[in-house]
């Protein structure tokens, strides 16, 4: 045959190099590799939406968890291909194509080497034609199910036992909600069962596997058990200090929070927060915000804040009008009384990129508004400074059309050139990154605002970076197995290392606090009768805050799957990092005195449970074993 396989089609084009497998096309997922003998995988993509406004990373991992291969995509790069050589090997190579993708990648290696796809959950991983085959395989005594959602594309999901064509039917169904979907039990057997999935519908096809291994071949005697071998994570750590940590913060509610809140929110600790001004509101009542707003900051601690004029409803493109005005000037009254104890950034618009159909509309309230702020010399007292652009994205374009015109960075970049002066901060938001290995784009793009504002003699940004709201995905469009897991924790953390390890941001807030019934994204699950839980992430921030420290240490780490910071307050010292892959990791540290003054190793995982863990210091070294997806805290005494 000398067709392309298409999309999930396993098709062979024989050749002089012999048998390929190729796989397509592939929007969010891992897709494991274990060959028997020396093998090329090369990875080919095509635009699939706005591809042209952004960035793209795909990884490459051996079976330890090491790096093997990282490409860089460039937003110029809309078609490409990368190839990496497989070597020999029982454990398996790990090929991750990050979501959300605005490409589709094609996948193609020797027919021999063994292949097994684990698709994203509930969000869309590929986009296939009707009739697609794939098959899966269930341990015995597994409890397994079969879910898929729709997502406009594949509408229903066919699975037939191998052994005895037994079938079961799946229809995905339309729902209001994104984090609803379909799911069928599939049967329990004392004996290993391998099912056929058939894909019924073209286009975009969101299907996975719970209670089993989540892993999908082309041909069933692929359908081998997973190796994934002991890593090894190498760090050194020097005394040298980068500069401070950020202030860790959340989305605030627009009300004054109830006192059964107050424990949760206390044990988040945050000392860093995002509110919005809503200016069809306080240009009626000048004093709406005044209650709410004194609470956060002196029940709270809340000393470093940035405020978002919008309008009630979502309303997000302002106008210089009387209303805007209005609102504006009883944001800043109400901020002068507030007695000058912080420091509080005001953004006149929220998004533009992604609101305001052109930069000029945004310049001109920015403009406007900026001369308003700069008009009383009280303001700047009181701890007022102005923020820019708060866009959706940074580096890449924000979700819409003609996002190649409308990134965050250049809008900022024209903003500056244009009114520095009128300028104290950068801010903007960070969506949908959501694969914990692909976390290390926030490292970068905390970079690459520095450089966009400079940096002065100490090494420190001549604008303070604010990255002020971020969250796994954007709006509504959210997976429960994101937020209602560990795996919310896992990334979180992550999330807070990358955006921290330069010591170049200023603050860091989660969006946001508490669940709304539409956007159930928060640091805290509300219950009946007003009453206040943490969600994983919740527990796993609180973990955070007590292990986090003021300034940033310089540190070398050689490992992909483990983040780590080093901080430093006075003599005290800690090391606050997490295990994202599944794989036990064998860390060692060098630099740190032995013995440990005051040494302790803590650890947090799936139970949201904080526990003591052993470690061996001597020689210089020291040595623990980390388990997977844990987050850990080392500390220690540096006199």
């Amino acid at each position: 045959m000398k067709r392309l396989a298409l999309l999930f089609g396993l098709g062979l084009t024989l050749d002089a190099f012999g048998a390929a497998m190729r796989w397509g096309d592939i929007r969010d997922g891992s897709l494991y590799l274990q060959a028997d003998r020396p093998d090329t995988v090369t990875v080919r993509w095509v635009p699939a939406w706005q591809a042209d406004a952004n960035e793209e990373h795909l990884y490459l991992l051996d079976g330890q968890g090491t790096l093997q291969g990282e490409r860089l995509i460039q937003a110029s790069e809309t078609r490409g291909s990368q190839s990496w050589p497989l070597a020999p090997g029982a454990a398996a190579y790990r090929l991750e194509i990050p979501g959300y993708s605005f490409r589709s990648y094609r996948i193609e290696h020797d027919q021999g080497t063994v292949a097994l796809f684990a698709p994203a959950k509930v969000h869309f991983s590929a986009e296939t034609h009707n009739g697609d085959e794939l098959y899966f395989r269930i341990a015995p005594g597994e409890h397994a199910v079969l879910a898929g959602k729709f997502h406009g594309g594949v509408s229903a999901l066919q699975a037939q036992r191998v052994a005895d064509g037994e079938q079961l039917q799946l229809a995905l169904k339309p729902y209001r909600a994104y984090w609803q979907f379909d799911q069928v039990a599939l049967p329990v057997s004392t004996r290993e069962q391998v099912w056929r999935l058939r894909l019924q519908g073209s286009g975009k096809a969101a299907f996975w596997l719970d209670g089993t291994a989540n892993l999908f071949a082309q041909n069933p005697q692929q359908l081998r058990p997973l190796r994934e071998d002991a890593g090894q994570t190498h760090l050194t750590i020097h005394e040298k200090v980068l500069g401070r940590t950020p202030d860790l913060g959340i989305a605030l509610p627009y009300v004054l929070p109830p006192p059964a809140s107050h424990a949760a929110l206390d044990a988040l600790k945050p000392t860093a927060a995002s509110y919005y001004s809503f200016v069809d509101v306080t240009a009626k009542n000048p004093h709406f915000e005044d209650a709410f707003r004194q609470a956060y900051q002196d029940r709270f601690g809340i000393r470093q804040d940035i405020t978002l004029l919008a309008g009630s409803q979502r309303q997000a493109d302002l106008r210089a009008d009387l209303q805007s005005n209005s609102g504006l000037a009883a944001w800043l009254a109400g901020t002068r009384a507030l007695g000058g104890n912080g420091t509080h950034y005001i953004g006149f618009a929220d998004e533009p990129n992604l609101n305001y159909s052109s930069y000029a509309q945004y310049r001109a309230i920015f403009t406007s508004m900026a001369a308003q702020v700069r008009s009383d010399p009280g303001n700047a007292r009181a701890g007022v400074r102005i923020a820019m652009p708060a866009s959706s994205r940074l580096v890449n374009g924000p979700f819409a059309d003609n996002a190649a015109d409308k990134r965050g960075i250049d809008w900022a970049r024209r903003l500056l050139s244009e009114s520095a002066d009128q300028v104290d901060a950068l801010a903007w938001h960070e969506w949908m990154i959501r694969d914990l290995l692909a976390t290390r784009v926030y490292r970068d793009s905390v970079r690459r605002a520095a450089q966009l504002v400079g940096l002065d003699a100490q090494g420190q940004p001549r604008k303070a970076l604010l990255l002020d709201q971020t969250n796994l995905s954007s709006g509504s469009s959210l997976s429960p197995y994101d937020q209602e897991t560990h795996y919310t924790s896992l990334w979180w953390a992550s999330v807070v290392i990358n955006a921290s390890q330069d010591g170049l941001l200023s603050m860091l807030n989660w969006f946001q606090a508490a669940d709304e019934p539409q956007y159930p994204k928060g640091m805290l699950r509300v219950l009946g009768d007003e009453r206040f839980q943490l969600k994983p992430v919740g527990y796993a921030q609180q973990f955070i805050q007590q292990h986090w420290l003021h300034n940033v240490l310089w540190l070398e780490n050689d490992a992909f799957e483990v983040d780590v910071l080093a901080m430093a307050s006075d003599e005290q010292r800690g090391l606050l990092g997490v295990n994202k892959g599944t794989r036990l990791q064998r860390v060692d540290l060098s630099g740190a005195k032995c013995p440990l003054n005051s040494g302790a190793l803590r650890y947090f995982g799936a139970d949201n449970r904080s526990r003591d863990a052993p470690f061996a210091c001597q020689d210089g070294r020291v040595q623990f074993e980390l388990p997977g997806q844990t987050l850990f805290a080392l500390s220690w005494s540096a006199s």
